[in-house]
């Protein structure tokens, strides 16, 4: 089967504001729904989306700067999620720390993708995560 007739994207730009984290991941759980992506696959790449959209907005919010947002399905396996924003920060994975009530963003995208990454821009950085889609 040729996968790429069947390749679907979605992307939005976001003012890197805290509400937009809520409404991107409300935009990609509606997108996931009409792609079929089962729930629970669904509800993987949204908190990982949610982490990656969090950490634009907490940590690399850059003035006249928006965040982006891609998901990508290959029509069979995978949905890649990518956050880009215009910080040239690479973001860090922190130690576990059970004291803390923040940080735990690209642990939790770790441990939930089968893959992810920092990748580099023209101008900033996306963070880029793949999970495979179970049924």
């Amino acid at each position: 089967m040729n996968t790429e007739s069947h390749r679907r994207t979605w992307r939005r730009r976001f003012m890197p504001v805290a509400e937009n984290v809520a409404e991107a991941r409300h935009g990609a759980q509606l997108v996931l729904s009409t792609w079929a992506i089962p729930e629970d696959t669904a509800d993987t790449i949204a908190l990982i989306l949610t982490e990656l959209a969090a950490n634009a907005v907490r940590h690399a919010r850059m003035p006249g700067r928006t965040f982006d947002v891609f998901l990508t399905y290959d029509g069979e396996k995978a949905v890649e999620v990518e956050v880009a924003d215009g910080s040239p920060r690479r973001p860090v994975v922190k130690s576990f720390d059970p004291e803390s009530t923040s940080g735990r963003g690209l642990l939790l995208v770790e441990a939930l993708a089968d893959a992810w990454e920092v990748r580099e821009r023209e101008f900033g950085k996306s963070v880029w995560a793949r999970a495979l889609v179970r049924s």
